[in-house]
């Protein structure tokens, strides 16, 4: 599998130990930055990571901001984005199960990253259901977002 991942400034103390547990578990890992803890925007790297998602070059992303909340809105702008804010293991793994999320995002200001590593496992050893009603949601978001 192969995983973009992308930090802010308060994301990015995060970023290499998510960046070589991803590795350990033999997925292939872009990494799209930041590299540095000077303040930065972090819709930058929603932007890239998103993009990289939508255009297939990379199968699924990871994010992380302090908090996964301005990363998911960012990301989520991307057309075909399903980037979820994870704070707890319900939800790590409901995200997949449920809503297919292709971008996960974490925070380095609510979780630990003891939990953060943990999500991630979660994350990526949830198959989603593709369950009908599950599925039909899905489309209904994707549907609208084909609208002008």
């Amino acid at each position: 599998m192969k995983v973009a991942i992308g930090a802010d400034h308060a994301g990015f103390i995060y970023k290499q130990p998510i960046i070589d547990h991803l590795k350990l578990r033999q997925f292939e890992v872009v990494d799209m930055g930041t590299n540095s803890l000077e303040s930065t925007d972090y819709p930058i790297y929603a932007f890239k990571v998103g993009e990289a998602v939508r255009d297939h070059l990379v199968d699924v992303g990871v994010l992380i901001c302090g908090t996964g909340i301005g990363m998911s809105i960012a990301a989520n702008k991307v057309k075909g984005i399903r980037a979820a804010a994870i704070q707890s293991d319900f939800a790590a793994t409901a995200t997949k199960s449920h809503n297919n999320a292709n971008i996960l995002c974490l925070g380095s200001r609510t979780n630990s990253l003891d939990e953060v590593i943990h999500f991630v496992d979660l994350f990526f050893d949830t198959e989603n259901e593709n369950g009908k009603r599950h599925l039909k949601r899905i489309q209904m978001i994707s549907e609208y977002e084909e609208k002008k």
